[in-house]
Formats: C-alpha cells, sequence, structure tokens
C-alpha cells in the first residue's frame, strides 16, 4: 500500500474525513516519520490495527498542532511589494515582472476608497519600473480602479471599456498590445462575467491583490487572461505608502481600516471587500508624518502660502498635559517645535495657554512659563480655566485651583508670553517684509493695516506710494494690495513702519 492509501486507511480507522487539511498534516507526519513503508502498510485487524492507531497517535502528537496553525494565521508576515525581493512565481523571472519602463494610465471611479487604492496600486507599480502617463494615447496598459455600489457605476465602466476596445484594435502593431485591467469591487463582484462578456480586458484584480499586479502584466504578456480577486482576511497594504496621484492636490486620504463587516440589507460592500481589519496604527502614524512633512515643505517652497502655524500647547507640564488627555508630553511637543523650525527656517508660532487647570500645582506653572521662554512665540491666546459642564473634568476632576490663583498665573503667563514676543518681533526691525493690505487701522485713521508673511499685524502710513508694476505712478494701497514695508519699530502684538511701494506677490522676491 503506498502512503496515501495507509493515510486515508488510517483516517477511517480514526473516523476522519479526508478533509484536505488533515490529509495534508498526515502526509507529513508520515514523510517526517518515515516508518510507513510503501510495501508493508500494516493491516487494518486485530493488535495490528491497534498498533497502527497508537503508533499514528504518538506520531500526530509529535507533528504540528490546530493551534500551531492559528499563530501562524494570527501573525501574518511582513509582505514586501517589490518583486525584487519577493520569491517569484515558478513560471515567471524576477526579470519578467519589471515593467521596463511601460506607460501606465489609470482611472478612478467612485468612492475615497478608490481613490486610495489608485494610490497604492501607482506605487507598487512604480516600484516594479512602470511609468505613468495622463494620456491614453501613450499608455501601454490601462487600468480602470471600479465601483459596485450602484448599478449605474458597473454601466459607466461597461460604456468605458466599449470606448477602449476602439483604441486597443487601432493601437499599431509596432508599439505591442495594449493591456486593459480592471481592479477594484466591480472585479470583485463580477469575476467570470468581466472575462467571458469583454474579451478586450486583460487582467482582473480585487481590493486584497493590488501587490500581484506585476505578475498579472506579467501573464497577460503572454496572450492569456489574467485574474486575482481573493479577498484576505489581514490584508491592509500596511507597508505600502501611497502615491498621490496628483502632485498638486489640496487634500489627501489616510485609509485606517479596509473592509466591513456591518453587512446592511443593502449593500455590496462586504462582499467586494471583504471583512472588516484594521490597518497598524504605527503604519497610520508613519504615512500623515509625512504627509505632514509635505505640507512643511510646500510651506517653506511657496511664497504664497504664510509661513504661520498655530500649535495650542495648553500646558507645559507633562502631568498636566496627561490630565487634560492632550495625548503629547512637553518633551514630544518641544521636538515638534524643532522639527518645524528646522523645516520653515523663520516660521511664526502661535499658541492657546490655559492658567489654572485642574490640579495645577505651582511647579506645573513655572513649566509652562519656561515652555513660553523656551519657544518665543510671536503671538499667543492665554486664558484662566473656568470649569463646563458635561466634560470630562466636570465629572471626573476636582476644579481646586482657586480664582485668585488662577488670575495671579494667567497674569504671569501674559507677561512672560509679551516679553518673549518682543523679544522675537523685534528681530523684524530694520527688514523689509511684504504685507497684504487689509485695511485702515482700527486706532489711526491716518494708518493702514495689514500681514506679513507670518501672520504678524503691520502697521504703516496711509500715503501715496511708488507703483512697481505701473513705473512713475503714485498710488494708494487698498485692500488686496501688496506693499513693502521697512519695520522701524516693534512690540509684542504689532510691527510698524514705513511703506516703499506697492507691488505684486511675483515681483517682491527681488525686495525682500
Amino acid at each position: 500500500m503506498n502512503h496515501l492509501q495507509c493515510i486515508l486507511q488510517a483516517q477511517r480507522s480514526l473516523r476522519w474525513g479526508p478533509l484536505a487539511s488533515v490529509s495534508w498534516l498526515l502526509l507529513r507526519t508520515c514523510r517526517t516519520h518515515s516508518s510507513f513503508s510503501g510495501a508493508t502498510c500494516p493491516s487494518a485487524k486485530g493488535q495490528q490495527e491497534d498498533g497502527v492507531q497508537k503508533d499514528f497517535s504518538s506520531r500526530l502528537a509529535t507533528g504540528p498542532t490546530f493551534q500551531h496553525f492559528l499563530r501562524s494565521a494570527a501573525v501574518p508576515q511582513e509582505k514586501l511589494s517589490s518583486p525584487d525581493v519577493e520569491d517569484s512565481p515558478p513560471y515567471l523571472t524576477v526579470d519578467e515582472l519589471l515593467g521596463r519602463q511601460k506607460k501606465v494610465y489609470l482611472e478612478t471611479y467612485g468612492c475615497q476608497m478608490n481613490v486610495n487604492d489608485t494610490e497604492i496600486a501607482w506605487s507598487i507599480l512604480q516600484k516594479s519600473g512602470y511609468l505613468r502617463t495622463n494620456s491614453l494615447q501613450e499608455a501601454d496598459v490601462i487600468l480602470l480602479v471600479t465601483c459596485s455600489i450602484r448599478e449605474k457605476a458597473e454601466q459607466t465602466i461597461w460604456n468605458r471599456l466599449h470606448q477602449l476596445k476602439v483604441l486597443k484594435t487601432k493601437r499599431p502593431r509596432s508599439r505591442g498590445p495594449l493591456k486593459i485591467g480592471i481592479l477594484g469591487c466591480m472585479a470583485e463582484r463580477l469575476k467570470e462575467e468581466i472575462l467571458n462578456r469583454e474579451k478586450t480586458v486583460d487582467i482582473l484584480a480585487g481590493p486584497d491583490a493590488y501587490r500581484d499586479l506585476p505578475r498579472l502584466l506579467a501573464v497577460a504578456e503572454s496572450g492569456q487572461q489574467a485574474a486575482n480577486v481573493l479577498l484576505s482576511l489581514d490584508e491592509t497594504y500596511a507597508d505600502v505608502m501611497p502615491v498621490q496621484m496628483n502632485p498638486s492636490a489640496t487634500s489627501a486620504f489616510v485609509s485606517i481600516m479596509r473592509g466591513c463587516d456591518n453587512m446592511c440589507s443593502y449593500c455590496i460592500v462586504p462582499f467586494t471587500r471583504g471583512r472588516e481589519r484594521s490597518r497598524p496604527v504605527a503604519s497610520i502614524l508613519e504615512e500623515v508624518r509625512k504627509l505632514s512633512e509635505q505640507v512643511l515643505q510646500l510651506i517653506h517652497e511657496r511664497d504664497n502660502i504664510c509661513k504661520q502655524i498655530h500649535l495650542p500647547a495648553q500646558s507645559g507640564s507633562s502631568r498636566v498635559l496627561e490630565a487634560m488627555r492632550r495625548g503629547y508630553s512637553r518633551e514630544a511637543y518641544v521636538e515638534l517645535i524643532h522639527h518645524i523650525r528646522e523645516f520653515i527656517p523663520g516660521v511664526s508660532l502661535s499658541s492657546d495657554f490655559i492658567a489654572g487647570f485642574c490640579g495645577e500645582t505651582e511647579e506645573d506653572h513655572l513649566q509652562t512659563v519656561s515652555l513660553l521662554q523656551e519657544v518665543q512665540y510671536n503671538m499667543g491666546f492665554l486664558f484662566s480655566y473656568s470649569m463646563r459642564q458635561k466634560t470630562r473634568a466636570y465629572h471626573r476632576l476636582k476644579d481646586d485651583v482657586p480664582q485668585e490663583v488662577k488670575l495671579r498665573r494667567l497674569e504671569e503667563l501674559i507677561t512672560v508670553f509679551r516679553e518673549e514676543a518682543t523679544k522675537a518681533n523685534k528681530t523684524f526691525v530694520g527688514r523689509t517684509q511684504l504685507v497684504l493690505v487689509e485695511g485702515l487701522s482700527k486706532r489711526s485713521a491716518t494708518d493702514l493695516c495689514g500681514r506679513n508673511d507670518g501672520n504678524l499685524k503691520v502697521i504703516f502710513p496711509d500715503v501715496e506710494m511708488e507703483d512697481v508694476t505701473n513705473s512713475g505712478f503714485r498710488v494708494r494701497a487698498q485692500p488686496g494690495d501688496y506693499v513693502l514695508v521697512k519695520i522701524t519699530s516693534a512690540s509684542s502684538q504689532t510691527l510698524k513702519g514705513h511703506v516703499l511701494c506697492r507691488t505684486t506677490l511675483k515681483d517682491s522676491s527681488a525686495y525682500c
């Protein structure tokens, strides 16, 4: 009897059904402890049968257990998106998985998750050597990221495929065949129907199969249709950093979970995106950190973005910050301040502070004083604590700092803030500032008021001035104009100076 026959006989004697996973386990046990001879499998009679059962049980006990497989499933190995380090399929070489600078055109339909999916898919393809194009005519690969939430959304894709079929047919043979792929929810829901109904489609990839795109495209190069629509219980693309499709976009989406378990009676999402699973917190924070750095870099580079950031501290004491449930320590806050100033030299900073929060000691107060001195804010908003009903502090904490102590501490904070802000603002004296005019000064009908690049208030006389854009003309500044002002004095609240000329944002760089 051969190994498999012996295993099945043992299964019957132990009253186990021939399940695939159990068969695999038994086969592995037999191979590891190879005393089952292909020619001498024991018979199932008398003592020999009992011997087989006991011998089989002892061998089974030394093999992997059910818990072994649970542990393996619970801790998925980190997945790498680059074919250079992944094991390539046995029928494809690593070289065949590379894009070789083929141009990919991506179209996104549907919700914000599909926008994020597009960025993930592009990140994976970019690492595999593909290039992106915004022109259908240039594309070697066209990928549609699709939606199935309503019938109209699917019909839009069917119509689009008819249009792309013409493009595929007219493509010159010298450029090689055009590949068309359906990604996302529609690929997951319709599967075979798409491949059978539209021979135009070369690849299908469900929402959990984007890592497989290089392989699918490699298979399609051989002239075959390729599909992967398997849903996953653990895929979150945690290690794939999305690449924004539009570099000039004014917003970005950060995905924190995939799938859905709600099973609303009208909704297809659980069937197209699978079970709900959360993305690891560390991965989310890393993506947010990179997006934040992009924002800081943009503020530094662009003249039309104000170089000012409001960063509420509330307290300089880590103990009080914990009681406030702010989610950061003093040390982390100061580190962020240094990080911002490295990215944006000369950035203007403002903050909020509360004096006399529940349980605040004199030492806590002095730590807030020292934070004001250390950071040297340009602007600040400082208040004494007043308890609000329905808040957590109202239910859990005691408003135990006397009112007179709150007011004293507030005055001390205001005094220190003004001293440090005056020092910071005096660094502008003697320098020329580009000012956006807002209107008349509230304190003088003969002065105008505006804001500089750091959002600081600048006061200057309302007089005629040269207009840089019209040589020889003299004008009076109007709200919305840009003017150059040379700063002559500074306080904790404002800068003052005399106006030089009216200019534009573009022309001002020659003077500042």
